[in-house]
């Protein structure tokens, strides 16, 4: 029987527990963390871009796949409250896109590169049949005190996000439908990391769990629910979208953070974060003791099958 994408992750998880851990932490957040001596720690990640399933490349510009190559990996070093620092990359090429296409694209990854202050330390390049493969493994450093994980998350924390949610899966919408030129489509082509909040907010006590949103909340607020044994209230009327509903909840790839706050200090840490990095923080439920998902629009409870972005 085929599995699901988690699924599979899962085996993978369970085949390798017997494997020594050699001072990395297992199977189960955005980065595997490190202990790196005086307090400081590491994370380490990887992710991977295929043509015609993470980019189409008749839609996007060589540049803007650079770039969005490197934002969706280092958007899980800030998702661990890190700071990203290095990034390896490796590339499949086919004949089609050696050379300028190869060549702009490598401008855009630097360019992004440079602008987050992130170090290109090493890779490998082959050849490809007819399709590109994309893959980074990005680094970051953080103080061991900051890293944020998904098994954190306490009963009674609020739910919080930055930004706003569904213009990348909206954009997608859009680009499928040749509408090139809209606004969620050029967000979608080119992905932005909260580093910057990433960062701040590993610093901050009272934010518990934390990871990205990558598949959609219907999916990833799934993995922080499983990881601290909790469950999760979702208002749907409180989640910050300028699109159909279905787009924020189900929808993928808007690389905003999804993290849990001793509710005691919600109003406090949106007013900091507000100052100190101009992004918005939006509540949209709770954590609770019942590990079931339940969605909520206007005080009402609702009965929705609303799944998150899967690969499988």
């Amino acid at each position: 029987m085929k599995k699901s994408e988690f699924g599979f992750i899962g085996d993978i998880a369970k085949l390798c527990s017997t494997l020594p851990h050699n001072g990395f932490e297992p199977i189960g957040d955005d980065c595997t963390v490190v202990e790196c001596g005086a307090g400081e720690a590491m994370v380490f990640t990887t992710d991977m871009l295929i043509e015609d399933v993470h980019f189409l490349r008749a839609a996007s510009s060589p540049e803007e796949v650079g770039e969005k190559s490197l934002m969706v990996n280092i958007s899980d070093v800030a998702a661990m409250g890190a700071r990203p620092v290095a990034t390896l990359l490796s590339i499949a090429l086919p004949e089609a896109a050696q050379g300028e296409w190869a060549e702009r694209f490598m401008q855009g990854y630097c360019e992004a590169s440079a602008r987050e202050g992130v170090a290109l330390v090493g890779g490998d390049t082959t050849a490809s049949r007819d399709r590109i493969s994309i893959n980074v493994v990005a680094i970051g450093r953080a103080p061991m005190s900051n890293i944020k994980r998904r098994s954190a998350a306490k009963v009674g924390d609020a739910i919080c996000v930055t930004g706003r949610l569904g213009i990348s899966s909206k954009g997608l919408v859009d680009i499928m439908f040749g509408d090139l030129n809209t606004a969620a489509a050029k967000a979608h082509r080119r992905a932005q990391a909260r580093t910057t909040e990433g960062a701040w907010l590993g610093k901050c006590e009272e934010v518990h769990a934390m990871m990205d949103i990558s598949d959609g909340i219907a999916s990833d607020i799934k993995h922080i629910m499983e990881q601290s044994h909790v469950g999760a209230t979702i208002n749907l009327d409180a989640i910050p979208t300028d699109y159909d509903i279905r787009y924020a909840v189900s929808g993928g790839e808007d690389y905003e953070l999804l993290f849990t706050v001793d509710a005691a200090h919600v109003a406090s840490l949106r007013q900091a974060l507000q100052h100190e990095t101009d992004t918005e923080l939006s509540v949209i439920g709770h954590i609770t003791a019942e590990e079931e998902l339940v969605w909520m629009d206007k005080g009402e409870r609702v009965e929705l099958e609303l799944n998150g972005f899967t690969h499988f």
